[in-house]
This record gives structure tokens, C-alpha cells and sequence, in this order.
């Protein structure tokens, strides 16, 4: 028996706008109706019905680039860490992720990449989509927060072994302007991997003869990356003005307001706009904690002072403690309409994927993802592939 269920009163944001006083009906999962008039519903019993109360109804965000929560990361490399990260985000509107890891030993990796092939991350909580090597291909001098044990140039016989064994490595973070970058690049879209430059010096012609070369993506942008700068008395283009010269790169930029302040994220949306941007969080483990304490960091080199991870010793930013609700909200107060914010939070991310024939908006024939939040962009509900985490 096909099982119904319908959200009624409620704000839905849509790519275009906001219908208000609005439905979204769903059967098995799959969204099958969208709509103003619930009685020109071509459905008919619903078995589930809830009311919004006029709250937002919208799609869950897609995020693409996070490393932990709750106390754990990613590379604790457990089922128990993986389903402890899913379900915290999930609870603040995440409805599918990437698991990050950051620069690590290839024991790590590997570890992940079972636990993701084999499904054994099995509890509640976002969707695992897959993975997102953040390195171990980047720039020493940009490194930022990563350990420098493990930074190398790519190694062919290292990510071709990888990128053979499993489908699961989504996303590859690299510096363009390494030895042999150009080639791996090459190499890991042939496997349908998409590559984003990061923790990079790159410059106007390394940024091109990357895109050139296959990467599309620039990771938390602005972050970990040159800007224009004086080399002697004359002034050179950084990272940073290459990629909005680009215009096939798309960006993601980690909203909190504090890794990009809220001037440079209007400026990345007036440039690059909401079909180039993703949002997306680039937590820690200490984000969606009650308490942020040392005991709570995975990585005992950080500390989290003034909203954010940093390096102790005050010499790097090392990650955010911000969750999806946090990312919308900051985009809302910065001047940005909400159906754009939306888009950039789910839509955007899902395309840059290849998976917005399923997810990203609430459209008929994709999935139920969806999340309710008020004014304050307070979550008080989320679904994810029709079934209810919570609902409040």
C-alpha cells in the first residue's frame, strides 16, 4: 500500500519564490504534488497530514563539505562517529551530506571508505552521499589548519588505486598549481569525481589551465587562498579574482559570518550568484555541542574561541562549529532573499553533484528531503525521504 502524506499551511519555498498558504504531498518518499489550492489535489487519502502553522517549508540542505559534530569527526574513521555526525546535522537541517576528511594517513582513508561502501553507517540521520578528500594534494604554505605529515603531491599510483577500488570518493580537494595536479585532475574526472581547488597559491593562469584540466569547484572560497597582492611594487591577480574571472567554477563559501564576513558573501553572491554558490558549513566536532570545551576537539592543536575553531596558537582558522540553520540564517541578514538562499543551500550543491534529478527542490518526483523552520530560521522539523527525524 502506497502511503501518503502531506505538509498543509505553510510558506514553501521554491527556486522562484514562496508560495504562501502552501501544500507538498508525498507518496513512498517521492514528492508528487506541490501547490496554492489543496483542493485541486489529484491525490487522494492521505494516511499522514501535518500542519505547518504557516512556518517555511523547504527543501533539506545538501552539504557538501563538513568534517564533524557533536564531538566527532569523520575520521575517528567508526560507524558510531559517521551516524553521530549524520543525525546532529540532520537535526539542524542537513538532509544529505559529504563526510570530509582532511589531510590524513592512508589508513584513515581507507577505513572511511568501507564504512561508506559497506553501509555501515546505518543510524537516523542525514544522507551519506559519499566522500570529500579534503588533500592530501595541497600547498604547504596555504595549508591553514591541515597536518603537514601527510601533505603531498599527487601521487599517481595513490589516487588511481583509490578512485579504481570504490565509487565513493565524490569530491577531491587539490592544490591546481602542485607537480602532476593537471594529470590527476584529468584522471579523477574520467571516474566522475568532482574536483575543486583548495589550500592553493594558484594564480590567473594556473586557475585556468585548472578548469581547463578539470577543476570545476573552489573550496570554502576565499578561505585558505591568495587574493590580489603586490609582488615587489606591481600588483598581481590572486586565487581568488581568477576564480570569479572563471566562469564555469562554481564556489562554496562557509557562511557563519566569520570565515567570510557577511560584505564579502553579498559579493560572492552579486558575482558569482545563487546558481554558482553552495553553502555549505566546514564544521568541526564541536559544532551542534551544548558546550564548546577542548574536550570536546578532536584535534587537540585547536581551540574554539569568538564562534569558531582556530589553531591554539591563533595562527589559522581550523574549521566552523556552524550547522545548516546557521547558514541560512547568516545569508537572511546579510541582505539575501530566502528562495536564493535556499537555492544556494540545497539546489546549487545538488546540481554541482549530478543529483538534483532527486534531491535540491520540493518538486515533483524528487525526493521528500524537506525541513521546516520559522521566521528565525529556527528548525522544528525535518524529513528525510518522506520519513519524520522529528517533528515539533
Amino acid at each position: 500500500m502506497n502511503t501518503v502524506q502531506r505538509i498543509t499551511g505553510a510558506r514553501v519555498i521554491i527556486p522562484t519564490g514562496i508560495i504562501p498558504n502552501g501544500f507538498v504531498t508525498w507518496v513512498d518518499g517521492t514528492i508528487v504534488e506541490v501547490g496554492d489550492d489543496i483542493t485541486r489535489s489529484i491525490v487522494g487519502e492521505c494516511h499522514q497530514q501535518y500542519d505547518a502553522h504557516g512556518s517555511y517549508v523547504a527543501p533539506g540542505c545538501i552539504d557538501m563539505h563538513v568534517h564533524g559534530a557533536a564531538g566527532h569527526d569523520f575520521m575517528e574513521a567508526t560507524p558510531e562517529a559517521f551516524d553521530a555526525v549524520r543525525l546532529a546535522h540532520a537535526r539542524h537541517g542537513t538532509t544529505s551530506l559529504l563526510a570530509t576528511l582532511a589531510v590524513s594517513p592512508p589508513d584513515v582513508i581507507d577505513t572511511c571508505i568501507t564504512i561508506t561502501d559497506e553501509g555501515l553507517s546505518r543510524g537516523p540521520g542525514a544522507q551519506l552521499l559519499g566522500l570529500h578528500l579534503e588533500g592530501n594534494y595541497i600547498n604547504p604554505l596555504m595549508k591553514g589548519a591541515q597536518d603537514p605529515r601527510y601533505i603531498t603531491a599527487p601521487q599517481p599510483d595513490e589516487y588511481q588505486a583509490l578512485l579504481r577500488r570504490t565509487r565513493c570518493i565524490r569530491r577531491w580537494s587539490a592544490a591546481p598549481e602542485l607537480p602532476g595536479a593537471l594529470e590527476f585532475a584529468r584522471y579523477a574526472r574520467l571516474q566522475d569525481t568532482l574536483v575543486a581547488l583548495a589550500h592553493t597559491c594558484a594564480d590567473y593562469a594556473q586557475v585556468r589551465a585548472a578548469y581547463d584540466a578539470g577543476f570545476t569547484h573552489a573550496t570554502h572560497f576565499y578561505n585558505a587562498m591568495t587574493s590580489v597582492h603586490k609582488e615587489g611594487i606591481y600588483k598581481h591577480e590572486g586565487t581568488v579574482e581568477a576564480v570569479y574571472l572563471t566562469d564555469g567554477i562554481t564556489v562554496e563559501v562557509i557562511a557563519d559570518g566569520i570565515h567570510v564576513p557577511p560584505s564579502l558573501l553579498r559579493l560572492v553572491y552579486k558575482l558569482k550568484g545563487a546558481s554558482r554558490t553552495a553553502l555549505v558549513t566546514d564544521a568541526m566536532c564541536a559544532a551542534a555541542c551544548d558546550t564548546h570545551t577542548s574536550t570536546t576537539l578532536f584535534d587537540p592543536r585547536t581551540v574554539v574561541e569568538d564562534g569558531v575553531c582556530k589553531l591554539a596558537d591563533g595562527s589559522a582558522l581550523a574549521g566552523s562549529i556552524a550547522t545548516a540553520d546557521v547558514l541560512i540564517r547568516t545569508m537572511v541578514r546579510a541582505g539575501i532573499p530566502l528562495p536564493d538562499v535556499m537555492r544556494m543551500a540545497a539546489d546549487t550543491p545538488a546540481r554541482i553533484l549530478g543529483i538534483d534529478d532527486r534531491k535540491g527542490t520540493l518538486s515533483p518526483g524528487k525526493d521528500a528531503d524537506i525541513i521546516v523552520f520559522d521566521d528565525d530560521i529556527r528548525v522544528s522539523s525535518v524529513f528525510i525521504a518522506g520519513q519524520p527525524l522529528f517533528i515539533s
